[in-house]
């Protein structure tokens, strides 16, 4: 296997941020409600660690080692900004229920660790792919999730009825079906990992 597909399926399966390294739980236990929110969560954060990946491995050497954090922050709030505008402009139901979490994606610990311990030390392409591998594999996360929460919590699975709503369990639906959600499903993962 080449250290291309190496590093795409790390960020999906070995060192997925969210079911592996236990990053972002923030937006993860947050916006996976449904399995919309979570896919979009999923997908505004990709986009940005792809995008900021890519523009900070371009300019690793112009920038100075004591502002190179900062730095990083404005080339990933920029394009937050961009995802919030659009977002706002295109998805205005989709950008009131994500709400302060689209933001946060500044702070969010996967974008910026991926920045410095990633994009700053290797070539153009091998951090496109790290930035697309880690933002596909926070995004497969945040659906599965969402999914499960909105199926067992609603009945429902992406706005479709797989059954009646009366059978649906609240707590899937409330804070604590997040951890719980979350819980099955890494263990599961970690139990495949480790076959």
């Amino acid at each position: 296997m080449n250290k291309y597909a190496k590093t795409f399926l790390n960020g999906i399966i070995f060192e997925n941020p969210t079911l592996a390294l236990v990053l972002g739980m923030c937006p993860t236990l947050a916006t996976t409600t449904s399995a919309i929110n979570g896919m979009s969560m999923g997908l505004a954060t990709a986009f940005v660690l792809l995008c900021s990946n890519v523009v900070i491995s371009l300019l690793k050497n112009l920038i100075p080692d004591k502002v190179h954090i900062p730095a990083y922050i404005v080339i990933i709030a920029s394009f937050v900004t961009m995802v919030q505008l659009a977002m706002q402009a295109y998805l205005p139901a989709l950008y009131e229920t994500l709400g302060l979490f689209i933001p946060l994606i500044v702070v969010n610990c996967i974008v910026l660790g991926r920045a410095e311990a990633f994009a700053a030390k290797n070539s153009v392409g091998l951090s496109a792919i790290d930035g697309l591998g880690m933002g596909l594999g926070f995004t497969l996360s945040l659906t599965v999730i969402g999914a499960i929460r909105e199926l067992l919590g609603t009945g429902m699975i992406f706005n479709t009825r797989i059954y009646a709503d009366n059978y649906g369990m609240l707590i899937f639906v409330l804070a604590p079906g997040a951890f719980i959600a979350l819980a099955y499903i890494m263990a599961l993962v970690q139990k495949i990992i480790k076959k």
